[in-house]
């Protein structure tokens, strides 16, 4: 079956797990406090603040109180969407000001290029937001790369363990799933995207499954299509 399509998941995948978790997250958690003290009267931040008292139950509660909460979420890894969108804010911030720049694998970069270029739609679905999704690769190692990708899509769509979130988004790229192909470094993710009738490949760079029904490549350079 040709493929028309590429899906890819970011972490594990297209970039190391240890940027998200060493580099942007405590960026997020160090620089929080300040940035709302600092930007507490932008709207956009405003809203974020309201969506926080929402998730709290505590429609009065003061910036002091919304800090210690959002630095709870974190330390309990919680799927906040007020959360998700601050710290999209504050990341914004690490790029524009050359703190950072989004990691990619070199092999990662050098395929998806090859792909674009011979006119295969390249897909992202990564539980980060599209926002951060789009400030990684706009701010990558290798420049902006957003203009290789057709579409992106996080958690908005569905959980990334459910076949039907694969499915709303093959309809949304107008490709039979049979003709996309899903990367990813979880296999229950995999699993979810063939349930939805799309092919899979497993990125596992650092160390082979045990067992896995999936093709199991160690490099984007591995993969066939």
């Amino acid at each position: 079956m040709t493929i028309k399509a590429i899906l890819t998941d970011i972490e594990g995948t297209t970039t190391d797990i240890d940027f998200v978790h060493k580099v942007l997250f405590p960026y997020a958690r160090t620089h929080l406090p300040d940035y709302l003290r600092n930007n507490r009267d932008d709207a956009l931040v405003a809203s974020i603040l309201e969506d926080a008292r929402a998730e709290l139950g505590q429609p009065e509660a003061d910036l002091e109180t919304l800090i210690k909460a959002f630095l709870q979420w974190i330390k309990q890894d919680k799927k906040v969407t007020a959360l998700k969108s601050l710290q999209g804010l504050i990341w914004v911030q690490g790029y524009d000001q050359g703190d950072f720049t989004g990691h990619l694998y070199e092999d990662a970069h050098r395929c998806l290029q090859q792909w674009h270029q011979q006119g295969i739609g390249l897909n992202i679905f990564s539980s980060g937001s599209v926002k951060a999704q789009k400030l990684l690769f706009g701010y990558s190692d290798f420049g902006d790369l957003t203009p290789l990708f057709s579409g992106y899509f996080d958690t908005t769509t569905g959980h990334k363990r459910e076949a039907a979130s694969y499915r709303s988004i093959a309809d949304a790229i107008g490709v039979p799933a049979e003709q996309i192909l899903f990367l990813s470094d979880v296999i229950e993710e995999l699993d979810a995207a063939r349930e939805a009738g799309m092919q899979t490949t497993l990125l596992a760079r650092d160390q082979l499954p045990a067992d896995s029904d999936h093709p199991v490549v160690s490099s984007f350079d591995q993969i066939s299509l």
